[in-house]
């Protein structure tokens, strides 16, 4: 585990190479492209930080132990931390609750959601929600 901001996070070290490889693809292109062209200099700039990834990663979802089908993620980073990128002007709630039931339906602990259509970038690190 890392530290961000004083707090201990889980997969944190990999989380912020990600999220520095992501800004260092916005200061190049800026936003306005389409979210394929984002998820390819992306990935360029992963392989270039040295971070290993499947693009286009299916992800298997499961309803209490049933497999019931299944979801394609951007990226599956260093086999622990899913990537979900948009281009859109503005992240809403909807986009959150999406990438929040990715991780619950498919046992994925840590994600990130990232957005690369707005004029400054925008991430938010999600993590699969504890059952009490």
């Amino acid at each position: 585990m890392g530290e961000v901001g004083g707090k201990s996070y889980q997969y944190s070290d990999i989380t912020g190479k990600v999220i520095g490889c992501a800004m260092e693809v916005h200061r190049y292109l800026g936003n306005g492209f389409q979210e394929v062209i984002y998820q390819r200099a992306l990935a360029l700039e992963m392989q270039h930080q040295g971070l290993s990834f499947q693009r286009e990663f299916v992800m298997q979802i499961y309803y209490k132990g049933s497999h019931i089908g299944t979801r394609r993620v951007d990226f599956f980073v260093e086999e622990k931390v899913m990537l979900e990128l948009k281009a859109v002007i503005q992240m809403d709630d909807a986009h959150l609750a999406q990438a929040i039931n990715y991780l619950e339906a498919s046992g994925t602990e840590i994600g990130l959601l990232i957005n690369f259509g707005s004029r400054s970038l925008q991430f938010k690190r999600v993590m699969k929600k504890s059952r009490l």
